[in-house]
């Protein structure tokens, strides 16, 4: 009998440890936020179950229509124990034009991003006047005595002019905004007012769009955002463009070495107006393009499936195609780095001519069970074939926020 009981004992504490261990682990990898459709219920997964905190309801609740916006309720495992408390929006049924048409980026910065700095010779020896006053590359010079500055010609011009008298110096740095004074110095080498500094103030690419909404004309791109090539610093948006762009060949990508899509832009001018430069990709405003593909309804995350999927892109010309993909991991959890899913691309046409996943394919829209789900990020540089991706509504999120802006 006693040793029944201890027998007990132990299936008893090993069945604690394996709640307290599944509790444990879905409370961190389950997001703080859910969107539902409106009069739908949050459904997880069959061992979780969301419980209104206002309210009791019974097994198997639906969430009240009309009653989730802004509503917090407790996720409960087998409903039973808590995990954790969330927070539910309720959304109408998006429906939105997927794409995959390739596109042209023209951006402008807010402002310069010093890229490098360097010393060079003075009267007083070998020096730095940017170093000496605390400038770092990744800093973002928005003025100078004021004065907006929007290309390096705008500090070229008042370093000149300065006659080694002391500048005042607005910069960003990591979104928080400073002043700092910088002296000009003569450069013995040509006898010119020097800072010792080079910055960025543009950028061009291409890239994929993802989705197009037709009530608001709003695009969203990429799933990432227009990085400095040299810094990895967010591009910060003055102005930008949209044009439309002919896929001519690709540099297929194998193990160590990225692939690419080699593309030219149209004569046609602008196809449309960037507005944002985000975390999760790009966004505007349309004018020029033509959208073949039928609107699909957005995907929320916890109706992602791990299996078989596909994807739109464009890999000759200008009109996307459909090919096979598999999505084997989701990370439900919050994040905003682009990287929610694992992806692998199972289409032997794609694999034979890209080899999988390459640069300029990032925003190319996944579609799994008739609805938008995420877009193709990042590829994995030592296989190809997998990348990551990002869901759709957060990009969709993205978009509302940014028309709500203009």
């Amino acid at each position: 009998m006693k040793n029944f009981i201890k027998y007990m004992a132990i299936i008893a504490n090993m069945l604690i440890l394996t709640v307290l261990g599944a509790v444990i682990y879905y409370n961190r990898s389950l997001p703080n936020n859910y969107y539902v459709t409106t009069g739908s219920e949050l459904k997880i997964s069959d061992l979780i179950e969301a419980v209104p905190c206002s309210r009791t309801y019974p097994k198997g609740l639906s969430i009240p229509a009309g009653s989730s916006q802004g509503n917090r309720v407790e996720l409960r495992l087998l409903g039973i124990i808590p995990i954790k408390t969330v927070n539910i929006q309720e959304i109408s049924e998006p429906v939105l034009i997927p794409c995959g048409n390739p596109f042209g980026i023209k951006l402008t910065t807010n402002g310069v991003i010093v890229v490098e700095l360097s010393s060079f010779e003075t009267d007083h020896g070998i020096g730095s006047p940017a170093i000496d006053a605390g400038i770092k590359t990744g800093d973002i010079i928005k003025t100078i005595n004021g004065k907006k500055i929007l290309s390096n010609d705008d500090i070229a011009e008042i370093v000149e002019k300065s006659n080694g008298k002391s500048l005042s110096v607005s910069i960003t740095r990591d979104e928080t905004d400073m002043q700092v004074d910088i002296t000009p110095c003569i450069c013995m080498a040509d006898n010119n007012y020097r800072i010792g500094m080079w910055v960025r103030d543009s950028s061009a690419g291409i890239g994929t769009l993802t989705f197009y909404n037709p009530e608001n004309n709003c695009f969203a791109g990429l799933g990432h955002p227009v990085c400095d090539v040299d810094t990895g610093c967010i591009m910060p948006l003055y102005k930008g463009e949209v044009a439309e762009v002919t896929v001519n060949s690709i540099k297929k990508g194998r193990a160590g070495i990225p692939g690419e899509l080699v593309g030219s832009f149209s004569d046609g001018g602008a196809s449309g107006t960037l507005i944002s430069n985000c975390e999760n990709g790009l966004y505007g405003v349309l004018s020029g393009f033509d959208f073949n593909e039928e609107p699909v309804v957005l995907g929320l995350r916890h109706e992602i499936e791990t299996g078989k999927a596909y994807i739109y892109t464009t890999i000759d010309g200008k009109e996307p195609q459909r090919y096979d993909i598999n999505i084997e991991k989701i990370d439900l959890h919050d994040s905003n780095n682009g990287k929610n899913m694992i992806i692998k691309v199972t289409d032997e046409e794609l694999l034979e001519k890209t080899g999988g996943i390459v640069q300029g394919m990032s925003g190319s829209p996944i579609i799994q069970n008739g609805k938008l789900v995420g877009a193709i990020t990042h590829v994995f540089v030592n296989d190809p074939s997998k990348g990551y991706a990002i869901f759709a509504d957060t990009m969709y999120d993205s978009s509302e926020q940014v028309m709500k802006t203009e």
